[in-house]
């Protein structure tokens, strides 16, 4: 596809390029009428486009932000891509979303996607709390800020916003102690990712208020997926081991170990109580409904977008650490 420029339209209306320039922006004190006229015409007929990102670069603006997520399967990240998106575009700006599948790699690329895309500013959730910090560095010393969400990265100042996940599994398993429960499972994430070490940390400081001895076999890596989570409880009931609750790192991971109970004749929440940070809407969508800690996914894109605005306008990339507060929703399933 050829694209139609300035010198295009000059040379087919016979004048020189800066009065095609001055006609296109409506400087009528430089540009007859008559002269003006013919120019918006032949433009319009020959199809042609402001090229913005041209404009925008003689400002040493792009106007372009980039958002890396993870995945894209839960509805965390999509509603937080949608109040990002309205927020930045309301303030002048587009945004190109680029999904990592949880891939360090694939995350690198598309970070340097970003950089020759000429952004002005990035968002991200993490898929490595460590793999990727040299990049990360780089993209800041050339001059692009970075925002963290949901998952932190140590070693790097850099702005993020996340909910306090250790205090908020501390209060959830505490919930479950308080109602009885004295064995439970904890499905974890992966150790790579932040805020899977934080919410076991979390777990274990919860059974040690409550005197209750840590034991290593209740806790079962759960990975990120409802396949994995399922897998994870196999591998729990395969131990033989007695237990009354289930609490796992995310969503996806407890709804795959529901699953896997409910077709085994477990009752929940009468035999087994279920419960996940990082609780949507999905949590809502099932039988019986799952007890969540919910993160407020519009206010950390609100902090988020507020936080990159600065950076980007005002060219002070002084970290900003936002720590918010998660919601507890008690439902059906505890």
């Amino acid at each position: 596809m050829k694209y139609i420029t300035i010198l295009d339209i000059a040379k087919e209306v016979g004048v020189s390029k800066s009065t095609v320039s001055r006609a296109l922006a409506g400087d009528s004190r430089n540009v007859k009428p008559e002269t003006m006229r013919k120019i918006q015409e032949t433009a319009l007929k020959m199809g042609y486009r402001r090229n913005e990102l041209a404009v925008n670069l003689r400002c040493s603006m792009t106007k372009n932000i980039g958002i890396v997520i993870p995945e894209g399967i839960t509805p965390f990240f999509m509603s937080f891509i949608q109040q990002a998106q309205k927020e930045m575009r309301d303030k002048g700006f587009r945004t190109i979303i680029a999904v990592s599948n949880e891939d360090s790699e694939q995350e690198r690329e598309n970070l340097t996607m970003l950089e020759n895309c000429r952004i002005d500013g990035i968002m991200i959730c993490p898929c490595h709390k460590s793999r990727n910090i040299q990049t990360y560095k780089n993209i800041i010393e050339n001059g692009i800020p970075l925002v963290f969400f949901d998952r932190k990265i140590e070693g790097i100042d850099v702005s993020q916003v996340c909910i306090n996940d250790n205090l908020m599994s501390h209060f959830m398993v505490e919930y479950l102690i308080r109602n009885g429960k004295k064995n439970i499972v904890h499905i974890s994430g992966p150790d790579a990712v932040s805020n899977a070490v934080d919410r076991y940390r979390g777990y274990r400081e919860a059974l040690e208020k409550f005197h209750i001895p840590y034991d290593k076999r209740y806790v079962i890596d759960g990975g990120l997926t409802a396949e994995e989570g399922a897998n994870a409880m196999e591998q729990f009931l395969s131990s033989g081991l007695e237990f009354d609750a289930v609490f796992g790192f995310t969503e996806t991971t407890i709804l795959g170990a529901k699953s896997v109970l409910q077709k085994l004749n477990y009752r929940i929440p009468g035999d087994i109580a279920l419960c996940c940070i990082s609780g949507t809407k999905l949590c809502t969508l099932v039988y019986p409904t799952i007890t969540a800690v919910e993160q407020p996914v519009n206010l950390m894109a609100s902090e988020s977008c507020r936080i990159l605005q600065h950076h980007i306008e005002t060219h002070d990339f002084t970290p900003e650490k936002i720590t918010l507060r998660g919601n507890m929703i008690l439902r059906e399933s505890t």
